[in-house]
């Protein structure tokens, strides 16, 4: 019953944010735009994406270093199998499933290679805070019609996030820098909880704190966070690209804003951000920039389908030579904690086979 009014509230979700994308279209317009797009610029947009996805497949390797050296080719398929489920399925399933599926075919433990999307995540979120940190000294004198109140709001905004994320970031080191502290949280988790739980709380913790040993090695863990500016750059790059194929006067150093924008959109737990993505870009580019409302629609569409569709349709090719469905995806990335190590098998799965093969 739970996952039926999940499934309900994101379907309403996904409902009113479109038709507050598309309230004030002209469908008619909206696709003469698409049609009149410059096709070298989508082109252009479409390389960036890629770009970015090979970036962040890099970074993963290099977060994932002092666990095991992880090929790129199991690193980029594990990747675009979970940003695909992701995009299909509600809940971003996807960010568990990626590194699970990860480990079971390198034998590592889950448990740790979840903690690297989590320091993941947190680069990301301190990187585009810091772009957006760039954006406000140097280009924020493109918004002077733009209201004060707005930008305060923003500015707001982005110090509660880089504070948020400083915080996280700074317990992850201590964490992982501290074993003993480490020892003693599991200890207290295996007397509060019953001892089947218990134990099994007890190693994750221990083993996805195994997962954070990056944290350990400072020059390291900064050129890994290196990769994080290359990644969200590329990005913007593709979001600068995409309005001028559509004729919206975006200057270069706007897209930091419009990418700072469409990380809150994709905030919202809709599969593949929609509504969320499309709002957040129609509302920055009309609401900063005055583009046309058609145009704006049209640009976004067409970036939401260059940003998913190819990498989406691409997961779903690997997933089904894997052996592995939308259903059984779900079953593994909702599954629960881990267990032993190779944890690879989540707690509660007692059929291998009924997760599909994966070779």
């Amino acid at each position: 019953m739970r996952g039926y009014l999940r499934t309900a509230i994101v379907l309403g979700l996904t409902v009113a944010l479109m038709w507050f994308f598309l309230r004030s279209a002209d469908l008619a317009a909206v696709w003469s735009h698409i049609r009149r797009a410059r096709l070298d610029l989508l082109i252009a947009t479409l390389g960036g994406i890629a770009v970015s996805y090979v970036v962040r497949v890099r970074r993963w390797q290099r977060l994932l270093a002092p666990i095991a050296q992880v090929g790129f080719a199991p690193a980029v398929r594990a990747t675009v199998i979970g940003f695909a489920t992701t995009a299909v399925l509600p809940g971003r399933l996807g960010e568990v499933l990626r590194p699970y599926l990860l480990a079971r075919r390198e034998r590592l433990s889950a448990s740790a290679v979840l903690a690297t999307i989590v320091l993941e995540r947190l680069l990301d979120v301190i990187a585009v805070v810091l772009l957006f940190g760039v954006f406000l000294l140097f280009f924020s004198g493109d918004l002077q019609q733009t209201d004060p109140q707005v930008l305060t709001y923003l500015k707001v905004g982005g110090f509660v996030a880089a504070v948020g994320a400083g915080a996280m970031l700074a317990l992850i080191v201590v964490a992982a820098g501290a074993p003993d502290r480490v020892a003693g949280v599991v200890v207290q988790v295996e007397r509060v909880l019953p001892q089947r739980f218990g134990a099994a709380a007890g190693r994750f913790i221990i083993r996805f704190r195994a997962g954070l040993g990056i944290a350990r090695q400072p020059g390291r863990f900064m050129r890994a966070f290196a990769w994080s500016f290359p990644l969200w750059l590329s990005i913007s790059v593709s979001v600068w690209c995409v309005c001028q194929a559509f004729g919206i006067a975006l200057p270069p150093g706007g897209s930091l804003l419009l990418m700072m924008l469409l990380v809150l959109g994709v905030a919202v737990p809709t599969p593949a951000g929609v509504g969320g993505f499309h709002a957040a870009f129609q509302v920055g580019v009309t609401g900063f920039y005055a583009a046309p409302v058609d145009a704006a629609v049209g640009a976004a569409l067409v970036l939401h389908a260059l940003s998913f569709g190819p990498m989406t349709l691409l997961g779903i090719v690997w997933m089904a030579r894997d052996g592995l469905t939308l259903r059984s995806a779900v079953h593994l990335a909702s599954s629960g904690g881990m267990t032993n190590v190779g944890d690879t098998e989540p707690v509660g799965v007692s059929d291998p086979e009924a997760c599909g093969p994966l070779s």
